[in-house]
């Protein structure tokens, strides 16, 4: 399994209607809104890194009113 957690910033004010878009997609595990540098914070899961590479390319990056992202892919976990 393939895990990645994405970091966003959204255009201002559209932070509600990414997170909700972003909760329709199948591989996002967990979406939050949160303060700081960045608008959003989700994790996406999928069975291969392709999978997940394509996943984040095409329909997380891929949504309207997202301005910039930070991808951070999974190494290891315990």
């Amino acid at each position: 399994m393939a895990v990645a957690f994405v970091l966003i910033n959204t255009e201002i004010g559209a932070e509600s209607e990414v997170l909700a878009a972003l909760k329709e997609v199948h591989a996002v595990e967990e979406a939050y809104t949160v303060y700081g540098v960045y608008d959003i914070m989700v994790k996406v899961k999928a069975e291969t890194l392709d999978k997940l590479k394509e996943t984040i390319t095409s329909h997380v990056r891929g949504l309207d009113k997202i301005r910039s992202t930070l991808t951070m892919i999974a190494v290891e976990s315990k």
